[in-house]
């Protein structure tokens, strides 16, 4: 799995916010390099996180157009990519639209009137373009517009990550082409004092030129055209309207991340960010996107329910909340679904047995590489605080040095919102198993330093960025010894708690306690259960052989291929 690097990187020395994102595995030999990175142009943190969100949609488009191979651009596509060069042709020469001798607007459409079925023009073979591309145009100069126009459409291609293809240089060529004239024929008009209503204002200062041949992927073109874009109703703008207003109705930043990335998405897909453009079909046109198009970091298209329940959701309720506000007249997202069938169910959902040994084993045994010591603390306890608490592993991720106290006797986790992300966003305390203090998890605290225990946040204070890292680091870890897919890396841990309490005779109202589940009915609202309570019925949870799991982690060792032992545990069980 490729981690994200998912928040904006502040140069030690500049100031200025760079995007830096690890090339997934599979396309690193076609990219080049393991790694990208680009400058964001800021040195404002807000603005830093929207061309950040911006950026990784880019390069998200970039990578699954890389990922889909060979294939042949249709001409919308190619006219939606060349749009840019119309606003842009517009911008070089909309102040004074009677100097505008550079292109003839009764020539545009004979350019690619003749021999289209014949081989560009190679000037690094040293070959005369006039001997393998007929031009019998009438006017002079058609060559130069027609080089230019192929040189631009090999950059954008490159650009998108599309294959440079003679048919896709075509295509896009003539869109880039058509593009130019239909601004040249808006300037002509304006010229004469013609002006047009719905125009684009001036936005960029030229059109995109042929990138260094260093790069893995191009610049980032025309940022002024987003920031004009922002200051009418762009769907920018609505994703932050609404969140200021859900912010102070108690929504987390989690709902937030995912809702402005679904939009960043939308954005890409549609070319624009007029959220006044945007209509029914474009909406349903992106639902089928989202359930064709695999994901740039992890190669597979999004679960139906992914972009029923995120995605979509998303769309519906940052719309809503656009025409509630006067924004836009519709919801252009209302009634929009992904119908989902019942999936079959081939396992249970909790690590079984043999699967949690395995993972307890290994995270008894963990030895630190190159990871840092959060990390590998992460490794060493994160499972084992899991397995006995049932916790979500983001709620254990973020465990600070404080949330870890004794009282009356017993050793207890608080888990608060305080420290990073609480579903419930209600803080609850957990007793801890004994064997967990016979491990000697107290020990570790005490010796840590102030702060998180296993995550260092980053230099503004936020949370979430490395602890999403955290996470993937954690299940890979996990995946690598439970490799069947029908049971969640993390997840697993809660499922089997709530097994375990069942089977160990805790109550309903305890186990739910503990997990942090919210209340049934309104009578278990009423009291709440004590820590002392709470000891009494984890205690009753079976605790774990250590010798037998020691010698599970000593034969893990002694494997060839230790994910071997783990695939045959996983597909036997």
């Amino acid at each position: 799995m490729v981690l994200a690097m998912s928040r904006p990187h502040k140069h030690p020395r500049t100031g200025t916010y760079w995007f830096r994102a690890r090339v997934p595995t599979d396309l690193v030999a076609v990219v080049g390099r393991r790694e990208v990175t680009r400058s964001l142009r800021t040195k404002s943190p807000s603005e830093a996180k929207v061309r950040w969100a911006e950026v990784r949609a880019e390069f998200d488009t970039y990578c699954s157009n890389l990922r889909c191979g060979p294939r042949e651009i249709t001409e919308r596509e190619a006219h939606e990519f060349a749009s840019i060069f119309y606003v842009q042709w517009l911008n070089a020469h909309r102040d004074n639209p009677s100097q505008q001798t550079f292109w003839d607007t009764k020539i545009g459409d004979t350019l690619w009137s003749r021999r289209e079925d014949a081989p560009p023009p190679n000037h690094n073979l040293g070959v005369n373009p006039d001997s393998v591309w007929d031009l019998t145009l009438r006017f002079a100069g058609h060559q130069k517009m027609k080089d230019w126009c192929w040189t631009q459409a090999s950059d954008l291609l490159a650009q998108k990550g599309l294959p440079s293809s003679f048919q896709n240089q075509l295509t896009m060529a003539k869109a880039i082409s058509a593009a130019i004239q239909r601004a040249s024929l808006v300037l002509e008009r304006e010229a004469r004092g013609e002006f047009i209503a719905g125009e684009p204002t001036t936005v960029a200062k030229q059109a995109p030129s042929r990138q260094p041949t260093t790069s893995v992927w191009p610049e980032q073109q025309n940022e002024e055209t987003k920031l004009a874009a922002r200051q009418g109703n762009s769907l920018t703008d609505l994703v932050e309207g609404w969140w200021r207003e859900a912010q102070a109705a108690g929504r987390k930043p989690s709902t937030y991340e995912s809702y402005r990335n679904t939009f960043v998405i939308l954005i890409a897909f549609l070319g624009h960010d007029d959220a006044g453009r945007v209509r029914r079909d474009d909406v349903i046109r992106f639902k089928d996107h989202r359930l064709m198009t695999p994901s740039a970091r992890t190669g597979k298209i999004p679960a139906a329910k992914t972009v029923k329940d995120s995605d979509l959701s998303a769309l519906k309720a940052v719309f809503e909340w656009a025409v509630m506000n006067g924004k836009i007249p519709d919801n252009p997202a209302a009634k929009i679904t992904v119908k989902l069938g019942k999936q079959a169910k081939l396992r249970d959902k909790g690590f079984t047995d043999a699967e949690a040994k395995a993972i307890l084993a290994a995270a008894l045994a963990h030895q630190q590489g190159k990871e840092s010591l959060r990390t590998n603390a992460a490794k060493r306890w994160v499972p084992w605080l899991c397995a006995f608490t049932g916790a979500r592993v983001g709620e254990i991720a973020q465990l600070r040095k404080e949330d870890v106290i004794q009282r009356d006797g017993h050793w207890i986790i608080r888990i608060t919102p305080e420290a990073g992300t609480v579903k419930t966003n209600e803080a609850r305390e957990v007793a801890l198993h004994p064997q967990l203090v016979t491990l000697g998890f107290p020990a570790f605290v005490h010796a840590s330093s102030e702060s998180h225990l296993f995550l260092t946040p980053a230099a503004n204070g936020d949370v979430l960025g490395p602890l999403q890292g955290l996470k993937n680091r954690l299940a890979e870890f996990a995946r690598a010894i439970v490799s069947d897919r029908n049971v969640a890396p993390l997840h697993g841990w809660r499922h089997r708690f709530s097994t375990i309490g069942m089977d160990a005779g805790i109550p309903e109202r305890i186990l739910n306690a503990i997990q942090g589940h919210a209340p049934r009915s309104v009578a278990d609202t009423y009291g709440h259960v004590t820590s002392k309570t709470m000891a009494a019925e984890v205690s009753k949870l079976p605790a774990f052989d250590i010798a037998e799991l020691q010698e599970l982690a000593r034969e893990r060792n002694k494997s060839p291929d230790s994910s071997a032992g783990a695939k045959g545990l996983s597909k036997s069980k």
